[in-house]
């Protein structure tokens, strides 16, 4: 599952290193190669690691946009926590306040503010209220978290 913006991410990213990146790397690996002994050529070796990097990962981003489930916005959400939901929580034993993001795992990388559907803090928040308190079981004890507010884009 993924959200539509996180899904027009994957795209771009897609668009960039096919258009942009693979082609840019792919003329510095031929002008690497026509200078003659590759064996000691560093901008050889190097170009074509980052050729197989940027194959590697568009091949893996064919997969993903060719199988992810879009979850959009929908009014029946309004109100309780679900995937794509930005909430704001607060932790008054320790004095804490969060904003998060709950989404797919390839949503997360670069973005602090996301956590994965899967982890604990999304089980425990999925479903709740404003005001309701989710228990939140770590490995150091349980936290309680107040929902303070709960947003979606539309």
């Amino acid at each position: 599952m993924i959200t539509s913006e996180g899904f027009q991410k994957l795209r771009e990213e897609h668009d960039h290193l096919w258009r942009i990146e693979r082609p840019d790397v792919t003329a510095k690996v031929a002008w690497a190669a026509s200078l003659g002994d590759r064996s000691e050529n560093a901008d050889y070796h190097y170009n074509k690691k980052r050729l197989r990097e940027i194959d590697n990962r568009l091949r893996y981003l064919r997969k993903c946009i060719d199988d992810f489930k879009i979850i959009d916005y929908h009014p029946n959400q309004e109100g309780k926590v679900n995937f794509g939901a930005w909430i704001d929580i607060k932790n008054e034993e320790k004095g804490l306040q969060n904003r998060l993001r709950i989404v797919g795992y390839e949503e997360l990388i670069g973005n602090k503010e996301y956590i994965s559907m899967d982890s604990p803090m999304a089980k425990a928040l999925l479903g709740k209220t404003v005001g309701d308190e989710a228990i939140v079981k770590t490995k150091m004890g349980d936290f309680v978290w107040k929902i303070l507010k709960i947003e979606y884009r539309k």
